[in-house]
């Protein structure tokens, strides 16, 4: 499979595992389809762009936390990203951490699970 429709399909996946994500949490709310794979986008643009810096400058409290506060930190761009599109809500904080966990485990699931399929049979 070229890397384009490799690309396509994990956005694609990743729309389908945000709207599993809003139908989980109540707090989380999706207009749709469309609205899903917008802020599948922007996910994916913030975590590619913004998470890895905060990640840099927080890292002396994620080490006294042992790693917990990749959960705030993941949470917060979660809830940032819900807060600034339309078609996608995120209620409040704890919604944003519940959220961006839910999210990667069922991003991660679908994308395994779509993997195995698309392998070559030997």
């Amino acid at each position: 499979m070229n890397p384009q429709m490799r690309l396509l399909l994990l956005w694609i996946l990743n729309a389908l595992a945000l709207l599993a994500v809003a139908n989980f949490v109540p707090g989380i709310h999706v207009d749709g389809f469309g609205s899903a794979l917008v802020a599948a986008f922007f996910l994916g643009l913030v975590n590619t762009l913004i998470r890895p810096l905060l990640l840099l400058l927080t890292l002396p409290v994620t080490m006294l936390t042992l790693g917990l506060f990749i959960f705030v930190i993941n949470g917060t761009l979660f809830w940032l990203v819900g807060s600034v599109l339309r078609g996608f809500v995120v209620d409040s904080f704890w919604h944003g951490v519940l959220g961006a966990v839910l999210y990667s485990i069922f991003s991660w699931a679908l994308s395994a699970a779509a993997a195995q399929l698309m392998r070559p049979n030997k």
